[in-house]
C-alpha cells in the first residue's frame, strides 16, 4: 500500500449530498474524491475512465439504480488481473433506511457493507478506510440488524444457497471457528485473543475462508453465515 490518498467516488442523485460528502472527505489528508456521478449509468461510465478504491453508492436513483451499478462495477473489477488496482474496487452502499431490503440486495450484489446517510462523519470516514483495508466488518451492529431482519429470505432454497452450504462444509474445524467469530462481528485482534492465536495466523485463516467461500470480503462471509445457518438471528 502506498502513501497516496484513498481514491473515493461519490454516486448520489442529490447534488447537495454529494457536495457535503465531498467537502468532508477532501478535508482528510488520506482521502480524495476522484469522481462524482448522479446515477448508476454515470458511475459506470466515470469509473471506466477514472480509478477509484472505494465507491459510496446511493441505492435509490433514477435510471440505473445502485444495485445494478454495483453489480456492473464489481463484475468489471472481477474481470481484471488479480492484484491490479481496478480489481480491488470496493463499494459501500448509502441508504436512508436502517432495515432496507434494497440495501441487502446491494450487499448480495457484492457491496462491502452499508451505511446510513445520517451516520456521524467519523463513522463515514472510518468506513471508507476500513473497507479499503478489507480487514474488518463495517458498522457490524447495523449490518447484523439488517441480516437478522431478512434472514428468512436468505435461507430460501436456491442454487446459490446450495453452493454456500458446500463451501462451508469444506472449511476445516479451525476455519469454522474463525468463520463463526467473523460472523459474530469480531475483528482479527479479537478473534486472535479469543482463540489464543497470533493475528498473523488469524489473517491467514481469514484469507483461506474467504477463498473457499468465494467471498470478496468479510461482509460477504457474514452474509453466507446467515444464509447457511452458521449464525442465527
Amino acid at each position: 500500500m502506498t502513501d497516496s490518498p484513498i481514491r473515493v467516488a461519490l454516486v448520489d442523485d442529490q447534488q447537495l449530498v454529494r457536495g457535503g460528502f465531498k467537502m468532508l472527505i477532501n478535508s482528510q489528508p488520506d482521502l480524495e474524491v476522484v469522481a462524482e456521478a448522479g446515477d448508476g449509468r454515470e458511475a459506470v461510465s466515470a469509473l471506466a475512465k477514472v480509478r477509484a478504491d472505494v465507491v459510496l453508492m446511493d441505492v435509490r436513483m433514477p435510471g440505473m439504480d445502485g444495485i445494478e451499478a454495483t453489480t456492473r462495477l464489481l463484475d468489471t473489477a472481477a474481470a481484471q488481473p488479480a492484484g491490479s488496482d481496478r480489481a480491488e474496487l470496493k463499494v459501500v452502499v448509502l441508504t436512508t433506511f436502517d432495515l432496507d431490503e434494497y440495501a441487502l440486495a446491494a450487499i448480495q450484489a457484492g457491496a462491502s457493507g452499508f451505511l446510513l446517510k445520517d451516520a456521524p462523519p467519523e463513522e463515514l470516514l472510518g468506513a471508507i478506510r476500513t473497507v479499503y483495508r478489507g480487514d474488518a466488518v463495517i458498522a457490524p451492529s447495523t449490518t447484523r440488524r439488517l441480516l437478522e431482519h431478512v434472514a428468512p429470505l436468505l435461507r430460501a432454497p436456491s442454487p446459490a444457497a446450495s453452493r454456500s452450504h458446500a463451501a462451508v462444509e469444506s472449511l476445516t474445524p479451525r476455519e469454522r471457528e474463525v468463520f463463526t467469530l467473523i460472523a459474530e462481528g469480531l475483528s482479527n485482534p479479537e478473534i486472535a485473543g479469543q482463540l489464543f492465536l497470533s493475528e498473523a495466523t488469524v489473517k491467514t485463516h481469514v484469507g483461506h475462508i474467504l477463498a473457499k467461500l468465494n467471498a470478496r470480503d468479510r461482509v460477504q462471509a457474514v452474509l453466507i453465515a446467515y444464509e447457511t445457518g452458521v449464525v442465527a438471528p
